[in-house]
């Protein structure tokens, strides 16, 4: 589904074809690979895996063009939230009323803080649906790597194919322990870090997988950190920071220009970490939870 109207969606262009999207948008992705790190990462995702890598629909992507150039972009993968580029609060209200009009709809929305922010209150006076915040989170960016000063007891080491089922485990339960569903099957979610060893675990010195984080593949020169998670009981003993600091030294050995990593703002202990080991705040992000709309909402209120 490509849709090529520019002037009826006020500059927006949607399409499903990956390859017409990137032919359009991916030099505006690239000029701020740090603050675009995740539809980089969702596109590259969609490219290794195929268009049902986020569920049964294929993602619509979107990109806003002014003078002929792409300015922002848009992933919908349903039935996950809507992920946006910056966004001015006019372009957000437009693009509200645009997918509202066509009966999107929206579960969601996961951006910046100030775009989802503007978008929220748009799709509010659209359609009637109350936005929740959900989750505040704060983009990292590595300086310099600080490794502990002394590590627990146990190694790390890289996730293999025997691991693939303990390894979907724990994404189910990073999952939930932040009252998510999995954003993709956790199987296909454990063979494709698995296959691109992209998995790191710390396990006890009898063999006990204590912590795990994950990465990215490297995209516009960037790698960003894809999970960071220790089960509730083995918690306050320093796996995680020696999870964290080996994922990050796998990171580096690629050689990319910036390493990234978000954390859930509501959580002191996992910044207070981030930074210890040497990441920098960049920007601020939101996720937004959209209620069903209210009975008999207009969409041109």
């Amino acid at each position: 589904m490509t849709t090529n109207n520019p002037s009826a969606l006020a500059g927006w262009n949607l399409t499903e074809d990956l390859d017409h999207f990137f032919t359009r948008a991916g030099s505006f992705l690239h000029s701020q690979p740090v603050l675009h790190t995740l539809p980089l990462t969702l596109t590259e995702t969609v490219r290794i895996c195929g268009p049902h890598a986020y569920g049964p629909e294929a993602p619509v992507l979107g990109f806003l063009e002014r003078a002929g150039k792409a300015r922002a972009t848009l992933f919908r993968a349903p039935p996950h939230r809507l992920n946006l580029t910056p966004l001015t609060p006019e372009e957000a209200d437009t693009l509200a009323v645009y997918l509202a009009d066509r009966d999107h709809q929206l579960p969601g929305i996961y951006a910046d803080h100030d775009t989802a922010t503007a978008f929220s209150d748009a799709w509010h006076r659209r359609t009637g649906a109350l936005p929740t915040l959900h989750e505040r989170q704060c983009l990292y960016r590595l300086d310099t790597l600080i490794p502990p000063q002394q590590l627990p007891e146990g190694r790390a080491r890289v996730a293999s194919e025997r691991d693939r089922e303990e390894v979907a485990r724990l994404y189910r339960d990073f999952s939930e322990s932040y009252g998510e569903p999995p954003s993709r099957d956790p199987q296909q979610w454990a063979d494709t870090r698995i296959a691109s060893r992209g998995i790191t675990l710390w396990e006890t010195p009898d063999g006990t997988p204590a912590a795990m984080a994950g990465v990215n593949p490297m995209v516009a020169g960037q790698i960003r950190l894809a999970i960071a998670y220790t089960p509730k009981h083995l918690r306050g003993r320093g796996y995680a920071g020696a999870a964290l600091t080996e994922v990050t030294r796998v990171a580096l050995a690629d050689g990319p220009q910036d390493v990234l990593l978000f954390t859930n703002l509501a959580n002191p202990a996992s910044n207070a970490l981030v930074q210890r080991l040497g990441y920098r705040p960049v920007a601020t992000f939101a996720l937004y939870d959209f209620s069903p709309a209210t009975t008999g909402a207009s969409r041109s209120a």
